[in-house]
Order: structure tokens, then C-alpha cells, then sequence
């Protein structure tokens, strides 16, 4: 017999709960709990299966691999070098940022090398993504289009076309009819990622998922469907603004924090193969408070601006407003230019950015962050060919940072003449060579004398 029950699920964190409650007891969101109706089947009988039997680690063989090219450098550089078959895959952004011309564009790509590309969209309609693919020019025989909510009808048409990669778009607005809840909450969610994981799996059909972003900019709906998948894409930046940033959070066959970089034009996404040089193609000369930082994302090493601006305040508490960095560290290197250079940090309002639009989060970006802010108190601007990096302690000594050859050299290639560098580093750099002038501090005001010197 088949009980039915009615439970209430966090469209949040999938927090279940009896009754309604105003507030989820799981994550603190509120108004976020609904009404879904589960039906249990009670257990009669246990089908006898023969159980699988546990072997060695060093017995398995290992299945053979080929990454599928994509013909797109900086969607490869993400995805680890490629697609792998049988991977699973999510995108998410904005609305509007560019996630389904991004995929759009590699099905037009892999159709085209002779792959079988089946396309399923819930949200438009075939006429309508015909022309966005001529937009694109990504009008291919072998690549399918079908408009379609329900898993089960996708389920057969994946059977009778049996696709070499299967894209859905997106995984809020299909749903399955075994399952009562409405589309788009967690149930289904999970539901149906869950079943397209099997086909993916099973079948090794590579598969792309595009999914929405709630107001706080993470996937819709539980956690659980980011742990499901293998590769976790996130599309940056202003959807007023040209240039995007793809994000790999989560990759089981590559890098993590990789990152592509693309140019929105009218015939869709353009990578930007030298991301350093169009970092800094807008950057001014001869101004207080901007300096370069040699970064590291992945593997990949690339040019930052930051940018300082200090003003006396008005107010009792001066503000503090960043932006693609944290905040945290923002004080923390205002806290340390106080204690250890007698700087009266607390008397102005401090505002930094990192221009382009990015986001970096690496603790390199301390000495960076600490110079910008004297640059902009001082009014004394930083010579434009030197490049500075280093974490701080809060004793104010100069931390050591990974790859520090690779940010050097990315320095070396854009033309810079002076990089600033832990003495740790130097030290373990000398037998390198180097056209670059490098000075190794120990200090914050070791490093500061050198910046300004």
C-alpha cells in the first residue's frame, strides 16, 4: 500500500520540516518553505540481487579517457583540457550573462567536428533558438533541437536519437511526473539531475546543464546538485559589460579556480587569449593609488590593477567599500599600515576596486592592496613598469607565494621592469634567470621603501 504524506521542503537548503514554519531551522532563509507531497511505497518484499563484491584499488583498469576538443581554447582551459565522455557538467550565471550562447556556441562546434548534439530546451522554442543560432552561425545538421518539460519524453528521444552530447536548458524548468512537486524546487531538481546523471553515466554521454542563480548568486536549489555533478561552472561579470569571466569552482578532472575569459560581441562570446594585456589596456599613467599584482588563477598567471582611493571622511566611522576582493583583508592591511607605519588609516574612507570587473581572492594581492592605499594617501604614484606581490602578517612580515616564477615570468613577458617579491621567494629564485629586476623585502616598510624609491 502507498502512504501519502505531506511534507515542506526548503527551496534553500532542502531542509524538511512537518509543518510550515515562517523560517527554515536549516539555513535561517525565510518565506522559502513549500508545500510538496510525498508518496512512500511500503516494502513487501526484497528483490534478490547479486551483490557486488569489493576489489583492489590497484586491480582496477583504467577506462580509456579521450577529452573531446571543443574548438574553444578558453572553455577547454575550464572543463581541464577539454570534455571528458560521460561527464556531467553545470553552468550557472546571471540571466543574461551569457550561458546559453556560451553553450550554444560549443554544440555548434562539436556538431560540426560530426558529433550528434541534441539540444533540449524548456524555455524557448525551437524557432526562437533558430535564430539565435544564426546569430551565432551555428546552424549545423547534426545538431538537434527539442523543446520539451518532461524528463520522460526526453528520456525517449535520447533513446531513439541516441546523441553523442546531450545539453539541458535549463534543469529548473523540466520535471518529472513521478514526482508531485511542481517544477523547479528541490524535489524535482534533484530528481531529475539525478536521472540525467544515470544516462550520462551509463550511456558516457557528456552532458551540459544549465541552471539559475538565486539573488545571493549561487545555483537555485540544494547544495546536493553541485556535489551531484563533476564540474561546477560560474559565469562573472556585469551583463552591461562586454567582457565575461567563466569559473571552474568545481572540476573532478582538472583544475579548480581556472578561469576563461570571453568578449560579448554580436556574434556571441569571443575568448581573450592574453587576459593580462586587456587588464591593464585602459590603465592610466603617472596616477596615485593604481598598481599592478601578479595573480595566479589555477594555472593560469595574469596581470591585475588595483586601484586605491582615500579621502578625508565626514562621519564618525569612515567607510570602506571594495569591490572583487575581500573585505576582510582590506582592513586587515589598513589595521597593519597603522600599527607599523604610523599611518592614520582611520581618519579617511578607503575605497578600492580591481579593474576589469574580475574577482581574486588569493592573499598575493596583500602587498598590492597595502601599496595602492599609501600610493593614494601620499598622493605619490607608483612608477608604472613595477609590479608588486606578497601576503602580509598582521606582525607586518612579508609572506612568501606560490608560482612565484610563473608571475614573474608573465611580468617579464608584458614588459615590466621591477617586481617587488618576498625575500622567501628570491632566495629560492637565484639560481633563475631573469631580464627583470627583482627586490626581495621582509617587511612592510622594506617593501614600501622599495615601491617608492
Amino acid at each position: 500500500m502507498a502512504k501519502i504524506r505531506t511534507k515542506f521542503v526548503c527551496q534553500n537548503c532542502a531542509y524538511e520540516s512537518p509543518k510550515w514554519m515562517g523560517r527554515c531551522s536549516g539555513c535561517g532563509e525565510w518565506n522559502t518553505l513549500v508545500e510538496e507531497i510525498e508518496e512512500t511505497k511500503t516494502a513487501t518484499t526484497r528483490s534478490a540481487r547479486s551483490a557486488s563484491k569489493p576489489q583492489s584499488l590497484a586491480d582496477v583498469q583504467m577506462g580509456q579517457y579521450t577529452r573531446i576538443d571543443t574548438k574553444i581554447g578558453e572553455f577547454n582551459r575550464v572543463l581541464g583540457g577539454g570534455l571528458v565522455p560521460g561527464s556531467m557538467v553545470l553552468v550557472g550565471g546571471d540571466p543574461g550573462i551569457g550561458k546559453s550562447t556560451i553553450i550554444l556556441q560549443v554544440a555548434q562546434h562539436l556538431a560540426h567536428q560530426g558529433m550528434k548534439v541534441l539540444y533540449v530546451s524548456g524555455e524557448e522554442s525551437p524557432e526562437q533558438l533558430r535564430m539565435r543560432a544564426e546569430r551565432l552561425g551555428a546552424l549545423e545538421k547534426t545538431l538537434l533541437v527539442l523543446s520539451e518539460n518532461d524528463l520522460d519524453q526526453v528520456e525517449v528521444s535520447i533513446d531513439l536519437e541516441k546523441p553523442e552530447c546531450l545539453i539541458i536548458d535549463s534543469i529548473q524548468t523540466v520535471h518529472s511526473p513521478q514526482v508531485t512537486s511542481a517544477p523547479g524546487s528541490v524535489t524535482q531538481v534533484r530528481e531529475c539531475t539525478n536521472r540525467l546523471m544515470q544516462i550520462a553515466k551509463g550511456k558516457r554521454i557528456p552532458t551540459f546543464i544549465i541552471g539559475h542563480v538565486t539573488k545571493q548568486g549561487s545555483i537555485a536549489g540544494p547544495r546536493v546538485l553541485e556535489h551531484m555533478v563533476d564540474t561546477v561552472l560560474y559565469f562573472e561579470g556585469d551583463r552591461y559589460n562586454a567582457y565575461r569571466i567563466l569559473r571552474a569552482v568545481k572540476n573532478r578532472f582538472g583544475s579548480t579556480n581556472e578561469i576563461g575569459m570571453f568578449e560579448m560581441r554580436t556574434e556571441g562570446l569571443v575568448e581573450v587569449e592574453n587576459p593580462s594585456e586587456f587588464l591593464l589596456s585602459d590603465r592610466p599613467e603617472k596616477a596615485a593609488g593604481s598598481v599592478v599584482v601578479p595573480s595566479v588563477e589555477g594555472t593560469r598567471p595574469m596581470l591585475v590593477e588595483i586601484q586605491a582611493l582615500l579621502s578625508q571622511t565626514a562621519f564618525g566611522n569612515p567607510r570602506r567599500v571594495v569591490n572583487g576582493m575581500e573585505q576582510s583583508r582590506i582592513l586587515l592591511q589598513l589595521a597593519v599600515l597603522e600599527k607599523h607605519m604610523g599611518m592614520q588609516t582611520q581618519i579617511f574612507d578607503a575605497y578600492l576596486n580591481l579593474a576589469g570587473g574580475i574577482s581574486v581572492k588569493e592573499p598575493a594581492l596583500d602587498l598590492g592592496i597595502a601599496a595602492a592605499i599609501v600610493s593614494s594617501l601620499r598622493d605619490a604614484p607608483i612608477d608604472p613598469r613595477t609590479a608588486v606581490m606578497g601576503e602580509i602578517g598582521l606582525t607586518g612580515e612579508i609572506r612568501s607565494v606560490q608560482f612565484a616564477e610563473k608571475r614573474i615570468l608573465e611580468a617579464e613577458k608584458i614588459g615590466f621592469s621591477k617586481v617587488v617579491l618576498p625575500q622567501s621567494n628570491l632566495t629560492q629564485l637565484k639560481d633563475s634567470s631573469f631580464s627583470i629586476q627583482l627586490v626581495g623585502v621582509k617587511t612592510i616598510r622594506e617593501a614600501i621603501e622599495a615601491i617608492f624609491e
